[in-house]
């Protein structure tokens, strides 16, 4: 079969299927397994920015003009012929409109099956592996997949189940300048790692908020994972922002306990990293009764604040 991944959640999870060899184009920022970046790219941003206060703005302005944020190869999309196209219909700040992968699919001739993905919960990121392994003829791996996934979800929650006392008031910011309060699965993997979800983020997306408004929360848990970005990524950005360093330090002077994730593999892809990212924020809320996760080094967690004084 050949398989044509569109964002990079999706192409994770043809990974984890066994599928990495069907695979015949991705997204601009597909980049796991490292195998896949030597795949022709069908995607590309059509802004030019670096900085999250640069990318904000760039987007807000694309998208105040209703412009296209990302640019779909569609010659090159008809030319591989794919057998299966992927794509999203849940965000297009992230990728490539399902809207607009629909209308060029339905120009070609034979149509590939189309599968469009739009999880807003964790079960719902556990159905787009039975929905991908469905289409791609592996129900059996998705199931056990699907399975494995499950069972280190149930262990999580009952080891946290389990604890004693108050959980500590937790934000989760998926965007930093300005900052963004994340959304979508972020209430579950809080609640289930052992905080309590300061921000109140069940059953909405992310949303755009003040570091006066974060500061209001008085929250004891602070966790930065900016959509897309890598934690050293992020402690760099930071540091060109005296507004997000001040609110930083007030929130540490009030008690409350920082920490930085790779944003771009940890908690904002909706493939199986994200059991990845609830191990890793369960252990950081409570190390004596949640084991480390098995996460390379530099994901993360990172105290943002000794990382920028060394």
């Amino acid at each position: 079969m050949r398989i044509a991944s569109l964002l990079a959640s999706s192409t994770e999870i043809v990974a984890a299927l066994g599928l990495t060899d069907d695979l015949v184009a991705v997204s601009h920022c597909c980049d796991w397994p490292p195998q896949v970046q030597d795949l022709p790219s069908l995607t590309s941003a059509l802004f030019e920015a670096q900085t999250a206060r640069e990318i904000d703005d760039a987007v807000r302005e694309k998208l105040k003009g209703q412009d296209a944020i990302y640019a779909l190869d569609a010659q090159a999309l008809a030319a591989l012929k794919p057998d299966l196209v992927i794509s999203q219909a849940l965000c297009d700040v992230c990728a490539v409109s399902g809207a607009e992968v629909s209308t060029v699919l339905s120009q070609l001739s034979p149509q590939p099956t189309l599968v469009n993905l739009e999880p807003y919960s964790l079960g719902d990121i556990l159905e787009t592996i039975t929905m991908i392994g469905d289409a791609a003829g592996v129900s059996d791996r998705a199931t056990t997949l699907r399975t494995s996934l499950q069972a280190r979800i149930d262990a999580v929650a009952e080891r946290t189940n389990a604890l004693p006392g108050p959980r500590p008031r937790t934000v989760l910011l998926d965007w930093t300048s300005p900052p963004f309060i994340g959304g979508h699965w972020m209430h579950e993997l809080i609640t289930l790692a052992g905080g309590e979800d300061a921000g109140n983020t069940a059953d909405r997306p992310s949303w755009t908020t003040s570091w006066a408004e974060v500061l209001t929360l008085n929250p004891e848990r602070l966790v930065i994972a900016p959509c897309g970005f890598p934690a050293s990524r992020t402690v760099e950005d930071m540091a060109g922002d005296p507004d997000t360093i001040t609110a930083l330090r007030q929130l540490e002077a009030q008690g409350c306990q920082l920490t930085v994730f790779d944003g771009n593999r940890l908690f904002s892809r909706s493939s199986p990293r994200i059991v990845d990212s609830l191990e890793a924020l369960a252990h950081w809320l409570w190390p004596d009764v949640h084991p480390a996760s098995d996460i390379e080094p530099e994901m993360g967690p990172v105290h943002p604040l000794s990382a920028l004084a060394s």
